[in-house]
């Protein structure tokens, strides 16, 4: 079966809240649209996956922080992986347009 789509068409309102979709759910990898606008983790706590992520920004632009302090700026076609148990959160995303993640969600480990 085919599963057919597109990313920037029909995006959901995301002014209220982050909205997440899985596109592809599997039991070794899942892939979720996000859709951000102004939205950032909440200022307590972490999000610390049992999964590696591989993140990129489609459309927009976005700021990821991490517990070691460090800042990683994304922009339309800015990827990044973030491997299993790294503390990340969202610091900041576009409050003026939609920014649209597809993240890549796979087993931990080695990855070449």
């Amino acid at each position: 079966m085919f599963k057919q789509g597109n990313l920037f068409k029909t995006l959901p309102n995301a002014r209220n809240h982050e909205v997440f979709e899985d596109l592809i759910k599997h039991p070794f990898v899942r892939i979720e649209r996000i859709v951000s606008r102004g939205q950032t983790s909440p200022e307590t706590g972490w999000y610390d996956q049992e999964e590696s992520e591989w993140v990129v920004v489609l459309q927009g632009n976005a700021e990821l922080t991490f517990e070691n302090g460090e800042s990683v700026s994304l922009e339309a076609g800015d990827h990044l992986n973030i491997p299993a148990h790294t503390k990340h959160k969202v610091s900041w995303t576009d409050p003026e347009r939609e920014t649209v993640w597809l993240a890549v969600f796979y087993p931990s480990g080695e990855i070449e």
